[in-house]
């Protein structure tokens, strides 16, 4: 399935997941999808993930989620720049999310990274996703 917005399907698959309390996802392979999974990894919302190769052409990412106590480690994952609107925060404009219970992803000019991280490094860009 071919769709206008890979990463919103990525985090549509995650909270699918969730509410069925599924183990693990796949999702169809890209760097930027990589990216984000090794922040969410570090972040502890996914256990691991890794690359499956049906062929040469097509490359999967199996996805295991974590849960604590079996329910999932934060209640939702939103989507603020889309292929529509792209969504730009700089480094002072960065607030906490829920008071420092969430974070953001932004996408800067050296590679994606948490809004915390960012702020401390003095940089802005493109905020890819909230997570609360």
């Amino acid at each position: 399935m071919i769709t206008t917005d890979p990463i919103a399907d990525l985090f549509a698959r995650i909270k699918n997941a969730w509410k069925v309390k599924k183990e693990k996802i796949e999702v169809p392979y890209s760097k930027i999808k990589v990216g984000i999974l090794k922040i969410f990894q570090e972040k502890g919302i996914v256990k691991s993930f890794k690359l499956k190769t049906l062929d040469e052409v097509k490359k999967f990412l199996v996805v295991y989620l974590n849960y604590i106590d079996g329910e999932p480690p934060y209640e939702d994952i939103k989507r603020v720049s889309k292929p529509g609107r792209r969504v730009y925060m700089g480094y002072r404009d960065m607030k906490p999310v829920r008071q420092g219970f969430g974070f953001r992803i932004i996408s800067t000019s050296r590679g994606l990274m948490l809004d915390s991280e960012a702020k401390k490094r003095k940089l802005g860009g493109e905020v890819i996703c909230e997570v609360i």
